[in-house]
């Protein structure tokens, strides 16, 4: 079962948790788990095992190896590049080895009819922990229910992608050096988008975030996602045009269309390119340190004149940056 992770022991409320215990073990299926301790705590890991590694991997003069001897599977059910290469990429770069499976629902004994449940509990008597994608909402936290080792929701259908909101949200934190009192900027597929949700999620645990929502009225965020960030405290602004984009925004997070998401093709092509950020729009709208961000992949929302513009990241840091946060949350899980 999943457990919060916080800075507090259960039901001890003046018992502060050792830094080990803090995420030893968890699962991490929603930021829902995460409070502000939690992630403060994981970007200093993150800090640390950047700077590190921007050191050739070595630590005290030694090669920096806290994974060794572990092994963690990869399930990806749906299509992945970053998230699956930066997984992958994390756990050998501390020492760890993958057992990979793209596209089990064509390659594994899913096709034979293997349940959900019997794949994990066959994955973990070979890993130590695993990190899932699935088209279906909820199956990470399904799979965490049955597993005995740790499950990392890599992204569940339209549900959340809780280490791309965490590395999203470094991203702004190394910039900027707090998430409190930010201003941001959210493009394209809202409704479908499940890094939109978590990150949504992930920053309002912070003071004072203005978020300013622009897609077409089809893909609007829901009006469930509407009245949680209400209750959530965090204010969403949703605008309609480019003209209504404020002055001076922290960052601007556009994202894609989903195809995979329509039943109607013909709907998809009506509304994939909406919202497309070129360099005009940048020069006239943009601050001069606003961070440009995009989850990735893009189907042509962001043209590639923008990509050479120092405040553009979606290509360069932020996905490096997914390494680095995947990193440090896999030694914060597997090593005590």
């Amino acid at each position: 079962m999943t457990h919060s992770i916080n800075t507090q022991g259960h039901g001890e409320s003046h018992r502060t948790m050792k830094n080990s215990e803090i995420f030893f073990g968890k699962d991490i299926i929603s930021l829902d788990q995460f409070n502000r301790k939690s992630i403060e705590f994981l970007f200093q890991q993150t800090i640390k095992i950047k700077k590190i590694f921007m050191k050739k991997g070595r630590h005290d003069g030694r090669p920096y190896r806290p994974l060794d001897g572990k092994i963690i599977a990869l399930l990806f059910f749906e299509p992945s590049t970053r998230t699956f290469s930066s997984n992958s990429a994390a756990v050998k770069r501390l020492g760890g080895q993958t057992i990979e499976h793209q596209n089990p629902m064509q390659n594994s004994s899913v096709v034979k009819g293997e349940t959900i449940e019997d794949t994990i509990m066959m994955i973990e008597q070979y890993s130590d922990a695993v990190v899932i994608r699935h088209p279906l909402v909820g199956t990470a936290e399904k799979v965490a229910e049955v597993a005995n080792i740790p499950v990392i929701n890599a992204g569940d259908g339209i549900g959340e992608h809780p280490t791309q909101a965490l590395l999203d949200m470094f991203t702004i934190y190394e910039k900027y050096g707090h998430l409190d009192n930010i201003k941001g900027l959210m493009v394209g597929d809202l409704l479908n988008g499940r890094t939109v949700h978590s990150l949504i999620k992930g920053l309002s645990i912070f003071k004072n975030i203005t978020l300013y929502l622009l897609s077409p009225k089809q893909l609007r965020l829901s009006n469930k996602d509407l009245e949680e960030a209400k209750k959530r405290k965090i204010k969403l602004v949703e605008i309609k045009s480019f003209d209504e984009i404020p002055a001076n925004c922290h960052f601007w997070y556009w994202t894609r269309v989903q195809k995979e998401r329509f039943a109607d093709k013909n709907e998809y092509e009506k509304l994939k390119l909406s919202f497309i950020l070129t360099k005009k729009l940048v020069d006239m709208k943009a601050g001069k340190n606003t961070l440009l961000m995009h989850p990735l992949p893009r189907v042509g929302e962001i043209e590639t004149t923008v990509d050479s513009d120092p405040r553009a990241v979606y290509l360069t840091t932020e996905p490096k940056n997914g390494m680095y946060v995947r990193m440090a949350l896999l030694k914060l899980i597997l090593e005590k």
